[in-house]
């Protein structure tokens, strides 16, 4: 979902930040890539796939139909496009996640008129066995909110229990909602809140081995450990300067965490996960390194930041963005 803010921002950014869209000419795509399909020009989720490695599910926010795309990460190119059946038109497409028995789970939650829809959709489907075009039949979750109607951009899917969880976005903070123990295509699946997240939530993921929880935003991300969804802060999460920053999730081994942006040709960033060794293994635990190897530069291809330009457009930003919640206020 864009905001004024948001729009400005991007622009801001697109213009002084350098990420080519060759950013990610290597073998292992879990170090960064170009998404290349003209078709994906808002890509808004990102998932690791752990039945085909190298591949990463994504697709577009809105205005582009039931489609889910899958890249290899090596080149860039989509290797196939889901058609999804048995659900309505897709409204807001925001998030994606795996859960157990690699099942696709699709949030179409974001609410373009701020927070007044009465219900929001997921959608669920087997993540097919052989990567070719296909069209397969979906099932569609009716969701609503323990307190109401909100915007969201952040879905997760707990890797062990299949439990999904939401976290609504909220300039001063949302919070981690949680679904039933199981979703049901009959009636209404309530969320509620359980947690609070101290950041304006684009996106999430869970880590592989469901210990660690990974916030982002347009500008920053936290990393939680996840406690059960007893949520405790470990520390913040080196996130790339983006034109609009949307996405996150783990490489599928857990070693790795990969930004995404909307935009024509736009770049995943990889930078390590909280706890990762030297070798890009993953601790997978509370406690562990939390910064995510925070620094101006990173160590992901894909990542050439002008750090320069970077701190003078977020000093800019950052004043717009003062300027405009005074507005509001006052």
């Amino acid at each position: 979902m864009r905001r004024p803010f948001a729009l400005l921002a991007a622009t801001l950014l697109t213009a002084a930040l350098a990420v080519p869209a060759s950013a990610a000419d290597n073998d292992d795509g879990d170090e960064g890539f170009t998404i290349n399909d003209p078709r994906i020009t808002e890509s808004s989720g990102l998932a690791a796939s752990r039945q085909h490695p190298g591949v990463y599910w994504t697709h577009n926010d809105s205005d582009d139909g039931p489609y889910l795309y899958a890249i290899d990460s090596s080149t860039g190119d989509t290797v196939a496009r889901l058609t999804l059946t048995g659900i309505g038109t897709p409204r807001d497409v925001e998030a994606i996640s795996v859960g157990p028995g690699n099942r696709l789970f699709v949030a179409d939650v974001g609410d373009n008129l701020g927070g007044t829809w009465p219900y929001v959709w997921i959608y669920e489907l087997p993540e097919p066995k052989r990567l070719q075009d296909a069209t397969v039949r979906a099932t569609q979750y009716v969701v609503k909110y323990a307190d109401g109607p909100r915007d969201a951009e952040a879905m997760v899917v707990h890797p062990k229990t299949g439990r999904v969880y939401l976290i609504d976005k909220h300039e001063d903070g949302g919070h981690l909602y949680e679904g039933p123990e199981k979703l049901s295509p009959e009636g209404d699946n309530v969320f509620r809140p359980i947690a609070p997240v101290e950041l304006w939530a684009t996106d999430a993921a869970l880590s592989p081995d469901g210990q660690d929880l990974a916030v982002r935003g347009y500008f920053g991300g936290i990393h939680y450990a996840w406690n059960g969804g007893e949520l405790q802060r470990e520390g913040r999460l080196s996130v790339p300067l983006q034109g609009q920053g949307e996405s996150v999730t783990y490489s599928a081994d857990g070693s790795r965490l990969l930004f995404g942006s909307e935009g024509e040709q736009s770049g995943v960033v990889s930078r390590p996960a909280p706890g990762a060794d030297d070798e890009g293994g993953s601790s997978g635990g509370p406690g562990s390194r939390a910064d995510g190897g925070d620094s101006a530069s990173g160590d992901g291809k894909g990542d050439s930041v002008k750090v320069g330009g970077a701190v003078v457009v977020a000093v800019l930003v950052a004043a717009l963005f003062g300027l405009s919640r005074r507005r509001r206020k006052g």
